[in-house]
């Protein structure tokens, strides 16, 4: 037999931002070609090299998954192509 959950349950907290997050960080001169020089937060550097995959149709056609580097991106990557799981690691080499 199910239980119904009862209505009195606490009400979401909001979630504050970690500062580690939103700590502006400045990017190597490799990865400042696709994003720009300004430091920016972690989340920001993510955010746009997803807007310069996407511009530049860099996404894998059968496995949307991965990413075909071109040579901004390789130089970035140091391989052709990688999981979209695997390129925030690979950025943190190139951020200070």
């Amino acid at each position: 037999m199910a239980t119904a959950k009862t209505a009195t349950a606490a009400p979401a907290k909001k979630r504050t931002p970690n500062a580690a997050f939103m700590k502006a960080l400045t990017p190597s001169p490799a990865l400042a070609a696709v994003v720009g020089a300004t430091p920016l937060p972690r989340t920001e550097i993510i955010s746009k090299l997803w807007v310069y995959i996407k511009a530049h149709n860099l996404q894998d056609a059968a496995n949307k998954r991965m990413i075909n580097a071109d040579a901004k991106l390789k130089e970035v990557f140091g391989k052709p192509q990688v999981s979209m799981f695997e390129m925030a690691g690979l950025i943190g080499k190139h951020v200070k």
